[in-house]
C-alpha cells in the first residue's frame, strides 16, 4: 500500500511546503488536485506541462529527495452539469488532467461521475434519491442517455494515455453505489473507467465500504481516507438526507463550485460530519478495509482526505495519519 494526502487541504501553502508538511507525517504520496471544483494551486501551468519537456522536468524535480511522490490526479467537478458554462470546464479538466497523467508517469486520475439536469433544456443538476414514481425513473433513463456517450469518450481517452479513471461513489451524483457504477461500466463498455474508494460517502448511506471493495473488486482504482461520524441526537430527528443548509453571503468565505453555483454551510447541529479517521471507526476498522483494498491491489494508492472542522489543516491530518499509519501496521502484523 502507498499512504499520502490529498491536496486541497494543503492549498494555503507552495507545494514544496506542502511537501514537508506530508513528509513529517511519515506519509509519501501527494494527490494533486488538477482542476474541477477546485483550482489547480500546485500544478497552475498544466498546459505548459502538456507541450514542454523542460516545464514537466522542472515541475517533477520538486519532488526529488523529499520522499514524497505523486500519488494520482484529482479533478472532482460535474462534467454532466446542464449548465454548459460548468460543465464544459470540469469535462475539459477531466481530459486535461488524463493527458497530465500520462505526461507525469501517472495512472490514476479521480473525479465524480456527474449529475445531469432532469430534462433538455433545465440549468440545474437534478438528483434522483429515490426512483419510487415513474417520472423518476424516465428522469433517470435521460440522465444515463447523457452520461454514456461522454464515459465512453473518456474511457477511450484514458486507454489512450494508460490511464484508469477513478469515481468517488458521491451523493448527488449519477454514480454513488456498486449498482450504478456496473451499470455505467455495463453501458459504455468501459474498461478504464472504475471507483474512487471513499468510504465516507458510504458511511453516511449505510453501506459497508468494506464489503463494497469485496463486491466491486477490480473496479476499485484508488481509495481515500475519510472517515463519518453519525450523531445519533440529530440524526434521529433530521435522518441523513437532512437539507437544513444554509445559504452563504457573497461577503462570507465560500468556495464557488463553478458559474455562480457555491458551496452552502452544513447544517448546524449535523445529523452527520465528516471527520479525521478515528472519530468515526477505530483503527481496527480501518486495518480491515486496508486488508480489502490490498487484497485488490498490493500498490493500491490510499490519501487521506480532510474535511474535518474540528481539526485545523495540520492537526486534522496528524489525527488521521496517526490512524493509517497504525492501520497500515496492524495489517502487515
Amino acid at each position: 500500500m502507498k499512504l499520502g494526502v490529498y491536496n486541497a487541504i494543503l492549498h494555503d501553502r507552495p507545494l514544496p511546503d506542502a511537501l514537508t508538511v506530508i513528509a513529517g507525517l511519515g506519509l509519501t504520496g501527494i494527490e494533486i488536485n488538477t482542476g474541477g471544483f477546485l483550482p489547480p494551486v500546485h500544478v497552475p501551468n498544466i498546459d505548459e506541462i502538456l507541450t514542454s519537456d523542460t516545464a514537466r522536468d522542472d515541475f517533477l524535480g520538486q519532488f526529488e529527495g523529499t520522499g514524497v511522490q505523486i500519488a494520482g490526479l484529482n479533478c472532482n467537478g460535474n462534467p454532466l452539469h446542464p449548465n454548459r458554462e460548468i460543465g464544459d470546464k470540469h469535462a475539459d479538466d477531466i481530459r486535461r488532467s488524463i493527458k497530465l497523467a500520462q505526461r507525469l508517469g501517472q495512472h490514476r486520475v479521480v473525479t465524480m461521475s456527474g449529475l445531469p439536469g432532469g430534462e433538455p433544456g433545465t440549468r440545474h443538476p437534478n438528483w434522483i434519491v429515490n426512483a419510487w414514481n415513474s417520472g423518476a425513473l424516465d428522469v433517470l433513463d435521460y440522465q444515463y442517455d447523457v452520461a454514456v456517450p461522454f464515459w465512453r469518450e473518456i474511457d477511450a481517452l484514458a486507454k489512450e494515455n494508460d490511464v484508469k479513471v477513478a469515481l468517488e461513489l458521491h451523493p448527488q451524483n449519477l454514480i454513488f453505489n456498486t449498482f450504478d457504477i456496473r451499470k455505467l461500466v455495463e453501458l459504455t463498455g468501459a474498461t478504464h473507467i472504475g471507483v474512487e474508494m471513499d468510504a465516507s460517502h458510504l458511511f453516511w448511506q449505510q453501506m459497508d465500504p468494506i464489503a463494497v471493495v469485496r463486491e466491486l473488486g477490480e473496479l476499485i482504482f484508488h481509495a481515500a481516507a475519510k472517515d463519518v461520524r453519525v450523531n445519533p441526537e440529530t440524526a434521529q430527528l433530521y435522518g441523513v438526507l437532512d437539507n437544513r443548509f444554509r445559504r452563504l453571503d457573497p461577503s462570507e468565505n465560500r468556495t464557488n463550485l463553478g458559474g455562480d453555483e457555491w458551496a452552502n454551510e452544513w447544517p448546524k447541529p449535523a445529523a452527520w460530519d465528516f471527520v479525521a479517521l478515528g472519530k468515526g471507526h477505530d483503527a481496527d476498522y480501518w486495518a480491515q478495509w486496508l486488508r480489502a483494498l490490498h487484497d485488490v491491489d498490493p500498490d493500491m494508492l490510499v490519501n487521506i482526505e480532510h474535511e474535518d472542522t474540528e481539526l485545523g489543516r495540520i492537526e486534522g491530518l496528524e489525527a488521521a495519519a496517526k490512524v493509517l499509519l497504525e492501520a497500515d501496521a496492524k495489517l502487515g502484523a
